[in-house]
């Protein structure tokens, strides 16, 4: 036996209680063992385990390859070599009775402080600066292929019993384990929260100030970028073992990493809350009066069709509701009738269009300008319909099985969809309306234009079930941020609920202004959650030098982020400031 290890044949025999992957992992290795032991037996050899990795979580790590031999606890010797077969990992309990946190099952290791609270969430204190991380990756860069840790590596890593990202396990007021349902979503519905998260309002605005052919330049390569992130953000997870953005950015950079990413995450959702409730008073109005011709002039019903009866109403009565919900799983089914109205909306742009009144239409002959001036403040519009970083662990925690390959395929199939919907609809609303094409292209239309009407409708449906996604980020910020370690409340999760929910209502109802609303979250802080922290979070964990050329694409995503972030910001906030032309919405109340 190796010096400093523990052999498993050793001490008592109890027999430890296996759940999910560990039964099944065992079942498998029985088949090969020869070995006759009290309880559950254990593989022909005895592996050897790390003292320090067993009494540390509670659980001894064994690898075996696929032909059943032994590999110990030293999986870099594997990784290092390119003809061994895939590896298989299983957590073995260990018999002591000492607190037990699981390792993280992947073939990188990493260091897990003891988690606290509600949610899974690691506390302030298990971190303190941050700065020691024991993290194994020999590759310096990352590869995107999950396909060949299907088997072994859950995108959750730590506890399995964590499915919706937000944490199946809690604490009620008494202190007492309550449990969450324990299935979560099929991959189709992560595909479908995905998506709907994806597809935004501002697209042929965004066309509008970057022109027509940069306009498809930028939506398309930023769709590749932010794909790319995607997946560099749930590698940096797995590496790292945390289950939230706060989490990996907290193990990073510490106390500042946590107070970074929550700025950014509670801006980029909030400002999508305030800009979907802005949508919902400017197209649902629109709809009732052309349902009852007349009624705004009606003495006392009147105000059901102003914007301002709408907006609440829908608000109260049905966003509301939904943000209540603890699992983002439920939402699946809105998410689908949310799919269903953008491809209404974009047939009927696509539709009605090119047969819009002349008088309406922009100047056919700047609508194919290459380029146009205000060229950062579209790469934020752009950003703030495709960003998805900030829900994309809830998302895929959201999935029964949330291992890599399947978080792949939701990824590439979501972006790809996405950026087809997002084409459709820029194309057809910017080539219509050219320069005047307004941050919701609906808006163009006029009010008594059936189809547009049966798209305005859909569009509202859209906003108002698409609000409870970023409901759920936002809560889920403060949370962590003012709540960690603490046990859950009921009382506490409705009033930061109905807090954000109200709050997002108030200022909806002061502005009509949604291409500024679009321009300054996406140019802040959708840029930072998308393009600045991910190539940071790997940057930091992984080994090797930072001017490696492998990480050379990391660095230039980095600066571009940067870049952007503050140049779109800046511009946007000159031009609020110092309107150069009438674009900006007046509200009708």
């Amino acid at each position: 036996m190796q010096a400093g290890s523990t052999n498993l044949d050793t001490g008592p025999r109890h027999s430890p209680t296996l759940h999910g992957d560990e039964s099944d992992r065992y079942r498998d290795l029985r088949r090969d063992s020869s070995d006759e032991l009290s309880g559950p037996r254990y593989p022909s050899s005895s592996p050897t385990i790390d003292a320090n990795t067993s009494t540390a979580n509670g659980y001894h790590q064994y690898s075996t390859d696929e032909s059943g031999n032994d590999s110990g606890s030293d999986t870099s010797a594997l990784r290092s070599n390119r003809h061994v077969k895939r590896i298989k990992t299983f957590t073995v309990p260990s018999v002591s009775h000492s607190p037990k946190t699981t390792g993280t099952p992947s073939k990188e290791r990493v260091a897990q402080p003891k988690q606290h609270g509600s949610y899974g969430r690691i506390s302030h204190e298990s971190f303190h600066s941050g700065h020691s991380h024991d993290v194994s990756d020999d590759d310096d860069d990352v590869d995107l292929d999950f396909s060949q840790e299907e088997e072994t590596i859950g995108m959750m890593t730590g506890t399995r019993t964590n499915r919706s990202g937000i944490g199946n396990r809690v604490e009620n007021e008494t202190g007492a384990d309550a449990k969450l349902p324990d299935h979560g979503g099929s991959l189709f519905s992560s595909f479908l929260n995905m998506a709907n998260s994806i597809i935004g309002a501002g697209l042929p605005f965004a066309f509008q100030e970057a022109g027509l052919g940069m306009g498809i330049i930028l939506l398309c390569s930023l769709t590749w970028i932010v794909d790319w992130t995607v997946g560099l953000l749930v590698h940096s997870g797995k590496l790292s073992g945390r289950m939230t953005y706060q989490d990996l950015l907290m193990f990073c950079f510490g106390k500042a990493g946590l107070i970074m990413i929550s700025i950014f995450q509670f801006i980029f959702a909030f400002g999508a809350m305030c800009a979907y409730t802005v949508i919902v008073g400017d197209t649902l109005p629109h709809v009732l009066q052309a349902l009852i011709p007349g009624i705004e002039d009606w003495p006392i019903l009147g105000f059901v069709a102003r914007r301002t009866f709408v907006i609440t109403f829908c608000t109260i009565l049905i966003s509301l509701p939904l943000s209540l919900y603890r699992d983002i799983s439920k939402l699946a089914k809105t998410s689908a009738v949310a799919m269903v109205a953008i491809t209404v909306i974009i047939i009927a742009v696509m539709i009605e269009g090119p047969r819009a009144p002349m008088e309406i239409r922009g100047d056919p002959d700047l609508a194919l300008t290459f380029a146009r001036p205000k060229l950062f403040q579209s790469i934020g519009v752009i950003s703030f319909a495709f960003v998805c970083h900030h829900n994309s662990f809830l998302i895929f925690g959201s999935l029964q099985k949330p291992t890599l390959n399947r978080v792949k395929i939701v990824t590439h199939v979501s972006m790809g969809f996405s950026l087809l919907a997002c084409l459709l609809l820029a194309l057809s609303g910017y080539l219509s309306f050219s320069d005047k094409t307004q941050g919701n292209v609906l808006n163009n239309f006029p009010s008594d234009n059936f189809i547009i009407n049966i798209a305005r409708f859909c569009f509202g449906v859209n906003m108002f079930t698409t609000l409870p996604l970023e409901a759920f980020v936002c809560r889920e910020v403060i949370e962590t941020y003012y709540f960690s370690g603490k046990p859950f409340s009921m009382k506490r999760h409705a009033i930061i609920t109905v807090g954000l929910v109200g709050v997002s209502l108030i200022i909806a109802l002061s502005t009509c202004n949604l291409g500024f609303v679009l321009e300054v979250t996406g140019g802040f802080s959708a840029t930072a959650l998308a393009f600045i922290l991910p190539p940071l979070c790997y940057l930091k964990l992984a080994s090797g030098s930072i001017w490696s050329v492998k990480k050379i694409p990391h660095l230039a995503c980095l600066g571009f982020g940067v870049a952007v972030m503050v140049l779109s910001t800046f511009f946007s906030l000159q031009h609020f400031l110092h309107p150069s032309d009438a674009s900006a919405s007046t509200c009708a109340m």
